[in-house]
């Protein structure tokens, strides 16, 4: 039905003519436009939500608007250099994903000697950024994947020899990122393995019994950890100890309920004064949603919304062609944005229990921006080339 639809929908675009029928906007022109508006609200609000903080710390009042701006032009010179220096058939060789998988881990055994930030070792000190390398492993995971699910067919179609394969790969990153540790992305990177697995024709006995096993092991990962089971009982009455456990979540909702429909008003939020603690970073949506109201909040999910499906179109563009690796890496990046979305709005509002994953493109957050970024380079790369390859009848992708 879905694929049915985006057919229809294809069909249904038509260029400007005599008759003056007016043309839908490109994918490309959608993506990119979605991505600017968010990232200029994303300065905005992270303006806004961090002056206190910041001037309680002895910083200037635009700090953290400035460092934001700099990731921003970090991320963007990034992604250019990835978009015209990065070829598509380089990246999907076998010897280039074992490099990146490796370079990848052994970031992840640096973090390990690194200092701590607020009780966890999740990043390296790279001068300018303080780098999270679990947001560089979901995308080298994204084109790993999508090139085994092609490449090993066969196994992964009919038993369970994919499965146990990319086990191997998987299970390493997963004992390196629960020892940070970032249950979190943890989570976000095996689910969106489990649904490139999915859309690759994987048996579904085998989503069924892995999925109880992956439950079974989320469960006792929850309850054999005081602070994860702390926060899994914390959001169910999110005022029941506002003073202490509920404190962060307490303060969101209430952000949320001050805001009403339109805000009180860009600058007049009252949480950030202290009352919610880096407000800036996971709990920017909820600072929107006091100032901008349902409107500002219903904006960030419009623009999500759009870059989310601009990524799936790019996929299914893809798909009909043929060219499957490129079709699952644009499909795994739009369940990345899927999943860090939705887990980040629901935990502002109390969905949720509280979890740190940024909102994509708008929370404040270096690596997040950067690999962010990354990602739409290669989602405009796979647009751009996609037709190309198609009219070149290469197989390869």
């Amino acid at each position: 039905m879905a694929l049915s639809f985006l057919n229809k929908f294809s069909k249904s675009q038509a260029t400007t003519g005599s008759d003056g029928v007016l043309s839908l906007p490109s994918v490309r022109s959608i993506l990119l436009s979605s991505v600017g508006c968010i990232m200029v609200l994303s300065l905005l609000m992270v303006a806004s939500a961090s002056i206190p903080f910041a001037l309680s710390r002895g910083m200037t009042e635009l700090h953290f608007f400035d460092r934001q701006l700099l990731y921003m032009g970090i991320g963007v010179f990034s992604a250019v250099l990835t978009y015209y220096l990065v070829p598509l058939k380089t990246l999907y060789q076998i010897g280039t994903q074992f490099i990146l998988l490796g370079i990848t881990a052994l970031l992840l055994v640096a973090t390990l000697f690194g200092t701590p930030i607020n009780g966890s070792k999740r990043w390296l000190n790279l001068v300018f950024i303080n780098f999270q390398v679990a947001e560089l492993a979901k995308l080298v995971v994204i084109v790993f994947v999508s090139d085994f699910v092609v490449r090993r067919s066969f196994e992964v179609r009919n038993g369970w020899d994919g499965f146990l394969r990319i086990s191997l790969v998987i299970g390493m990153l997963t004992l390196l990122l629960l020892l940070q540790p970032d249950f979190g992305s943890l989570v976000v990177i095996v689910g969106t393995v489990f649904a490139i697995f999915y859309i690759a024709g994987a048996p579904y006995k085998q989503f069924l019994a892995l999925g109880a096993v992956v439950g079974a092991l989320g469960v006792l990962a929850v309850t054999l950890v005081q602070y994860r089971l702390t926060r899994a009982l914390s959001f169910l009455d999110p005022f029941d100890d506002i003073q202490d456990t509920d404190y962060q979540l307490a303060r969101s909702l209430i952000a949320f309920g001050r805001g009403q429909f339109t805000g009180v008003g860009y600058g007049e939020s009252v949480q950030k004064l202290s009352h919610l603690p880096e407000a800036h970073t996971d709990f920017l949506l909820a600072i929107t949603g006091e100032e901008l109201g349902f409107v500002g909040v219903t904006m960030v999910l419009l623009l999500e919304a759009l870059i989310i499906g601009s990524a799936m179109r790019i996929s299914y563009n893809a798909l009909k062609r043929r060219q499957m690796r490129m079709s699952y890496t644009a499909f795994g990046i739009g369940v990345i944005f899927i999943a860090q979305t939705i887990i980040n709005a629901a935990m502002n509002m109390g969905a949720m229990p509280t979890k740190g994953l940024t909102m994509p493109f708008f929370s404040y957050g270096g690596s997040s921006m950067l690999i962010s970024l990354v990602m739409i380079a290669l989602l405009l790369k796979i647009y751009k080339e996609s037709p190309e390859i198609e009219k070149s009848q290469c197989r390869y992708f």
